[in-house]
């Protein structure tokens, strides 16, 4: 009917933030419904013409605490994103006084606590090393894979490889990151990290993320290349990665990859129903 909207509210609000740079639009899914189609994610990812993010995550209903389904900037959806967990973990802390939470995602059941000293952890599960949980399109070791460098291939809930060079900041990441990311023995395309060691259990790493880009950080890639290197014999299981936007601490344990880190809320907002009925 004429003057009817999809969205009658005239705002519906969401929330900017960020761990170490790798930025996220939060919708609090739990009360207020928003259907979000690869449109509307491209829609609010622009950062000309919308609000621009590397992840859209919403927060539902679940099982725990909450459910999170994340959005790549493309539109295309991620089981797993590790910034973007660890800041609707500090966000659901600060709102519920709780300092543990249990979160269920398509990756499946993660849990996060309050660190102190302002950081949070979150238990990204065990990594999948096996060619088909990766998932890759053939059988095969995934420690060093057939591809020019020896990339090691994991699994956090989505795809990883990894690639340890001489100097991780001298790699051209927005020519090298999408042609691995499209390499064909991963079907559904590929996060893609850099590395060198900087020093016993301390990695420098940069990352290209499917469906969004060069990134100053990667939870998930975080995790996938401390796997990596410990499983190559570089590092022990826990060490320090330094990112374009800061530090990660990664924790391999036997009950999963621990990642903890710095998280900020930068701001509320409000979507008019303008801007979304126009995607």
């Amino acid at each position: 009917m004429p003057g009817m909207s999809m969205y009658p509210d005239p705002q519906f609000p969401f929330m900017k933030m960020h761990g170490l740079g790798n930025d996220f639009v939060v919708v609090d899914a739990r009360a207020r419904k928003l259907a979000i189609t690869p449109a509307l994610a491209r829609g609010i990812a622009h950062r000309q013409f919308g609000v621009g993010f590397d992840q859209l995550a919403l927060i539902e209903q679940g099982a725990g605490d909450a459910h999170l389904t994340f959005y790549n900037a493309d539109g295309s959806t991620s089981a797993a994103c590790g910034n973007a967990t660890r800041c609707i973990a500090r966000h659901l802390m600060e709102e519920s006084g709780k300092t543990d939470l249990h979160l269920t995602t398509d990756r499946g059941d993660l849990f996060a606590r309050d660190a102190g000293d302002g950081l949070t952890s979150v238990n990204m599960g065990q990594p999948q090393l096996i060619w088909d949980e990766i998932p890759l399109s053939e059988a095969m070791e995934t420690l060093e894979l057939p591809i020019e460098g020896a990339p090691t291939a994991t699994g956090m809930g989505n795809p990883h490889c990894t690639f340890f060079v001489e100097d991780a900041d001298l790699i051209p990441l927005a020519e090298f990151g999408p042609r691995h990311e499209h390499h064909p023995l991963y079907p559904q395309r590929t996060n893609v990290q850099v590395a060198h060691l900087i020093g016993p259990d301390h990695i420098r790493m940069r990352v290209w993320e499917r469906g969004v880009g060069v990134t100053l950080a990667s939870g998930s890639s975080s995790c996938a290349t401390a796997v990596a290197a410990a499983r190559r014999g570089l590092t022990g299981r826990r060490v320090q990665i330094d990112l374009d936007g800061g530090t990660l601490w990664i924790d391999w344990r036997d009950d999963g990859v621990w990642m903890t880190g710095p998280t900020m809320h930068v701001f509320t907002g409000s979507f008019t129903t303008a801007f979304l009925e126009s995607l």
